[in-house]
């Protein structure tokens, strides 16, 4: 990364990683899923490979996920996929994700895998979790609605069910991880200015101390400023439950009148906007459940100016989207919910300088799974694999040595090839 980058908001996230070894052959595929939308993968076929890991993520593109190299060269081969909203929190429906999920297992299966093993890193993780967990539930006690009451199909869909997951640096849920990082000072949802000074994280008169000196806060403070996230986060449910269902009348309407005007109801978005989702108190006081992590948000190392701009968790969204996946109080895609029927074995790598998810939830994530056979380890790196000190491995090439040591003792896995 170039040194004039490093104080540029977002910068840090790049990490080099591994080769390829020799012997893998890539291709593209397009995939149409159950309820017919379309979606891409990338396969990375490694010769004789009968294990292949699928790496997938709700709302970003893993096709040069710095994973990949390091996972053939553990002898597995490597399948990548998007969902039907790549990049995008505007549209992202979690449930329709576990069909765009479904469609890649599918393919694995009908390639000749004999192992499909899933890989979740981050928001990965919990929809590694969900679509585990909905996978292996008979198909008429599957999930048929969504938050947000909209029919999904998952009883007709073939899911085939992982051997087995690799969970790492999983987040507790993108509900979850924004009820602690959405601004409580914000008094007016029209005004991306408007600031409570009693909840403002980023004043001085609350602990708030300039970057980088680390901030302190009060017992006090804390209590409220939580209480008063999960506030902000109620209301603005309240109005996506209010927005869901004034178009589901009207598309019932619809359906016994065939209005038009039901008709351009019920399908006309209402976008909610989220200022503010940059300000969780441990980014910038490092005393509050401790561990290696460095000063900053995932977005980058100044979140007092970061939870102003333009960037941050659930910023655009429909009502569907935010009661699918960005409301703790209504999303499905919650880990520790979805542990509870993860009984494939697990390896769960948690980086201990994780700015998004600190020991406590790990430890209680972990908890949850259900998997008789389960591994927790703790390695060195922050949540994007970046390394803690200048000379150590990534945290990306730390994982590694406990994933191609655990693929070994229960997968079969082609021999270690030389890179190019």
């Amino acid at each position: 990364m170039s040194p004039l980058a490093v104080d540029r908001l977002g910068a840090g996230r790049d990490v080099h990683t591994a080769e390829a070894p020799d012997g893998v052959t890539v291709s593209t595929h397009q995939l149409t899923t159950f309820d017919g939308a379309k979606v891409e993968g990338v396969l990375y076929a490694l010769d004789g490979a009968a294990t292949v890991v699928t790496v997938m993520h709700p709302r970003q593109s893993v096709t040069h996920h710095p994973m990949i190299p390091l996972l053939l060269r553990a002898g597995v081969s490597v399948w990548t996929q998007g969902t039907r909203s790549p990049n995008n929190d505007l549209a992202l429906v979690h449930e329709q994700a576990l069909l765009d999920a479904a469609a890649g297992h599918v393919f694995l299966r009908d390639a000749g895998f004999g192992t499909v093993l899933a890989f979740g890193h981050s928001g990965g993780g919990t929809l590694s979790a969900f679509y585990l967990e909905q996978a292996t539930l008979a198909p008429e006690l599957r999930l048929d609605v969504t938050p947000a009451g909209r029919p999904i199909a998952l009883a007709g869909a073939r899911m085939p069910i992982p051997d087995g997951a690799v969970f790492l640096a999983p987040h507790p849920g993108q509900g979850q991880v924004l009820q602690n990082c959405v601004d409580p000072s914000v008094a007016d949802e029209s005004d991306p200015l408007s600031v409570d000074p009693a909840l403002d994280m980023y004043s001085p008169r609350n602990g708030f101390a300039e970057p980088p000196t680390p901030s302190h806060y009060g017992g006090g403070f804390l209590r409220a400023y939580r209480a008063a996230q999960r506030d902000r986060i109620a209301r603005i449910d309240a109005r996506a439950v209010e927005l869901a269902a004034e178009a589901a009348r009207a598309r019932a309407r619809f359906g016994r009148t065939r209005d038009p005007a039901d008709r351009r109801t019920g399908a006309a978005p209402r976008i909610i906007t989220t200022y503010r989702t940059d300000a969780d108190p441990c980014y910038v006081d490092l005393s509050i459940d401790p561990n290696d992590r460095h000063y900053g948000s995932l977005f980058g190392r100044r979140p007092d100016l970061i939870n102003y701009g333009l960037v941050g968790f659930g910023r655009l969204t429909t009502p569907d989207a935010w009661l699918s996946t960005w409301s703790a109080n209504h999303t499905n895609a919650d880990f520790v919910r979805c542990a509870a029927g993860v009984r494939r074995p697990v390896l769960y790598l948690e980086f201990s300088g994780d700015q998004a998810v600190l020991p406590t939830a790990s430890a209680r994530m972990f908890g949850a799974l259900a998997a008789e056979d389960k591994v927790h380890q703790v390695v060195r790196g922050q949540h994007f694999g970046q390394s803690l000190a200048e000379g150590e491995p990534t945290g990306y090439a730390a994982a590694a040595v406990h994933i191609e040591r655990w693929l070994a003792d229960r997968f079969a896995t082609a021999p270690p090839r030389r890179t190019r």
